[in-house]
């Protein structure tokens, strides 16, 4: 049985404003779901400018905790559901102080954490 799984890549440009940066990649999820996206991905770092050529301490206050009860997590795993999508989101992870990750988090198309991957 052969079967059609539409992808959706996302690329824009980011500002140095966290928030519009991820309201802009919201919308931009959701017109993807709306042309028939099943599995739709960010891209690397989209919530902010990408950082990681330059060596910068002040780089590591991006980082955020990557866990269910975070503001970042509850709207991603909201969107999944909502739009009935797998959503691949590269996002910076703060592990422990110290510790950072270029983490990508999986969540399935009912809005259930799957897991994440840190490079």
């Amino acid at each position: 049985m052969k079967r059609i799984i539409n992808l959706g890549l996302i690329q824009m440009s980011c500002s140095e404003d966290l928030q519009k940066n991820f309201d802009k990649a919201v919308n931009f999820i959701e017109q993807a779901a709306q042309q028939g996206a099943n599995i739709v991905c960010t891209q690397e770092l989209f919530k902010s400018r990408y950082f990681p050529q330059v060596m910068d301490r002040k780089n590591f206050d991006l980082a955020e905790e990557i866990h269910g009860d975070t503001e970042t997590m509850k709207r991603l795993t909201a969107l999944a559901g909502d739009l009935q999508i797998v959503l691949i989101a590269s996002l910076f992870e703060k592990r422990v102080s110290g510790l950072y990750h270029n983490t990508a988090v999986v969540i399935d198309a009912d809005g259930s954490f799957l897991g994440k991957y840190r490079k």
